[in-house]
């Protein structure tokens, strides 16, 4: 895999971190409620079940590509289907915003985890994204297709894990600043849905294989 390759999936990556999900949801509901620590060992939790995917999707990736004709346009054209789908979420009228107060019950450390995990596990935007966008940004000319898996999906994990922890320390400020500048956010969801809607575009076309 290309420098440019790594990057451009690393610029995906952030989109992805930056669309609001569950994970996302859960992450900033346990933050407001309990505080930051809590909200990090939720996301230590909620990467560990993005792990889990993750290793699934590449070993079950990398089967498809190398068994069954015409996969990758599949996967392409699914991946596709998938980014305009998130760029269609971050643009829809009616949208529940991003930091609401969400009361939860205050919850030990173990329990945090676990609840974090699960949320990932169970998460079908994490699970969409390595099996429908993983695909396109993995050559087998460059060497193993597993390996190319997993070197993608560990950018994608990192990127989620700085980003969301971003977000987490600085929760507090940002649902204040937003709460009373509903511009910011309409400006936020439609430059993310922008973006993620080229990225399909991008991604429908691309014809290099």
């Amino acid at each position: 895999m290309t420098l440019t390759t790594l990057l451009a999936f690393a610029a995906l990556s952030i989109g992805l971190a930056a669309t609001p999900g569950p994970n996302m949801l859960y992450l900033i509901s346990r933050t407001l409620t309990q505080g930051k620590r809590a909200g990090l060992v939720s996301l230590i939790g909620c990467q560990a079940g993005s792990t889990v995917i993750m290793l699934g999707a590449a070993i079950g990736v990398t089967a498809a590509l190398l068994a069954i004709p015409y996969a990758y346009d599949v996967l392409r054209l699914g991946g596709a289907a998938y980014l305009a789908w998130l760029a269609w979420q971050s643009v829809r009228p009616g949208g529940q915003p991003l930091f609401a107060p969400r009361p939860m019950a205050v919850e030990p450390d173990a329990k945090l985890f676990a609840t974090g995990m699960a949320t990932a596990l169970l998460n079908p935007k994490v699970a969409l994204f390595y099996v429908a966008v993983l695909p396109p940004f993995m050559d087998p000319a460059a060497g193993s297709l597993f390996w190319q898996g997993l070197a993608l999906g560990g950018i994608q994990i990192g990127v989620a894990l700085v980003f969301d922890a971003a977000l987490i320390l600085g929760a507090g400020g940002v649902a204040a600043f937003l709460t009373g500048r509903p511009v910011w956010m309409a400006v936020q969801r439609w430059v993310m849905g922008a973006a993620l809607g080229f990225l399909a575009l991008m991604l429908a076309i691309d014809s290099r294989r």
